[in-house]
């Protein structure tokens, strides 16, 4: 079945119009108002709605590339209580940064911090922020023993 994609969708962009089999059609796609149906009518009355579509999300990974250069310049720093040879009393968390991000004015929700290895040593690391339409930011993560 061909579908015109209203929403960016793995490696289909707004506007893209792709044969994709029936039942992922009916039963994904269609269902969750991603895409449509491509025949003759839909093609021509969702020309200016696809137009919009895309400049509304060209803005949108715009903002968000603003704000991962503002995220990556960044280098926050988290208190933990640590015992000898600076191991931490449990681990710094996904809740801990997006906290610490919080007090720098930047609202990101805890699941989409990734924490490739558990932080339970103080110093500094680097965890992934996931921002939306593909785009990730490094964040520079220095814990300090609390006092």
């Amino acid at each position: 079945m061909k579908v015109i994609f209203l929403q960016t969708l793995e490696h289909n962009k707004v506007g893209d119009i792709k044969e994709v089999p029936d039942g992922y059609a009916r039963n994904y796609l269609l269902k969750k108002g991603v895409a449509v149906v491509a025949n003759e009518d839909n093609i021509k009355n969702l020309q200016s709605k696809i137009d919009k579509i895309k400049k509304e999300e060209d803005e949108t990974i715009s903002k968000l590339i603003i704000l991962q250069g503002k995220i990556e310049s960044l280098k926050l720093t988290i208190s933990a209580q640590a015992g000898e040879e600076d191991k931490l009393f449990g681990a710094v968390t996904n809740r801990d940064i997006t906290d610490a991000l919080k007090e720098k004015k930047i609202d990101i929700d805890k699941h989409d911090i990734e924490i490739q290895f558990p932080i339970h040593e103080l110093g500094e690391h680097e965890v992934l922020a996931k921002l939306g339409h593909g785009i990730h930011a490094t964040v520079k993560v220095k814990v300090v023993r609390a006092v």
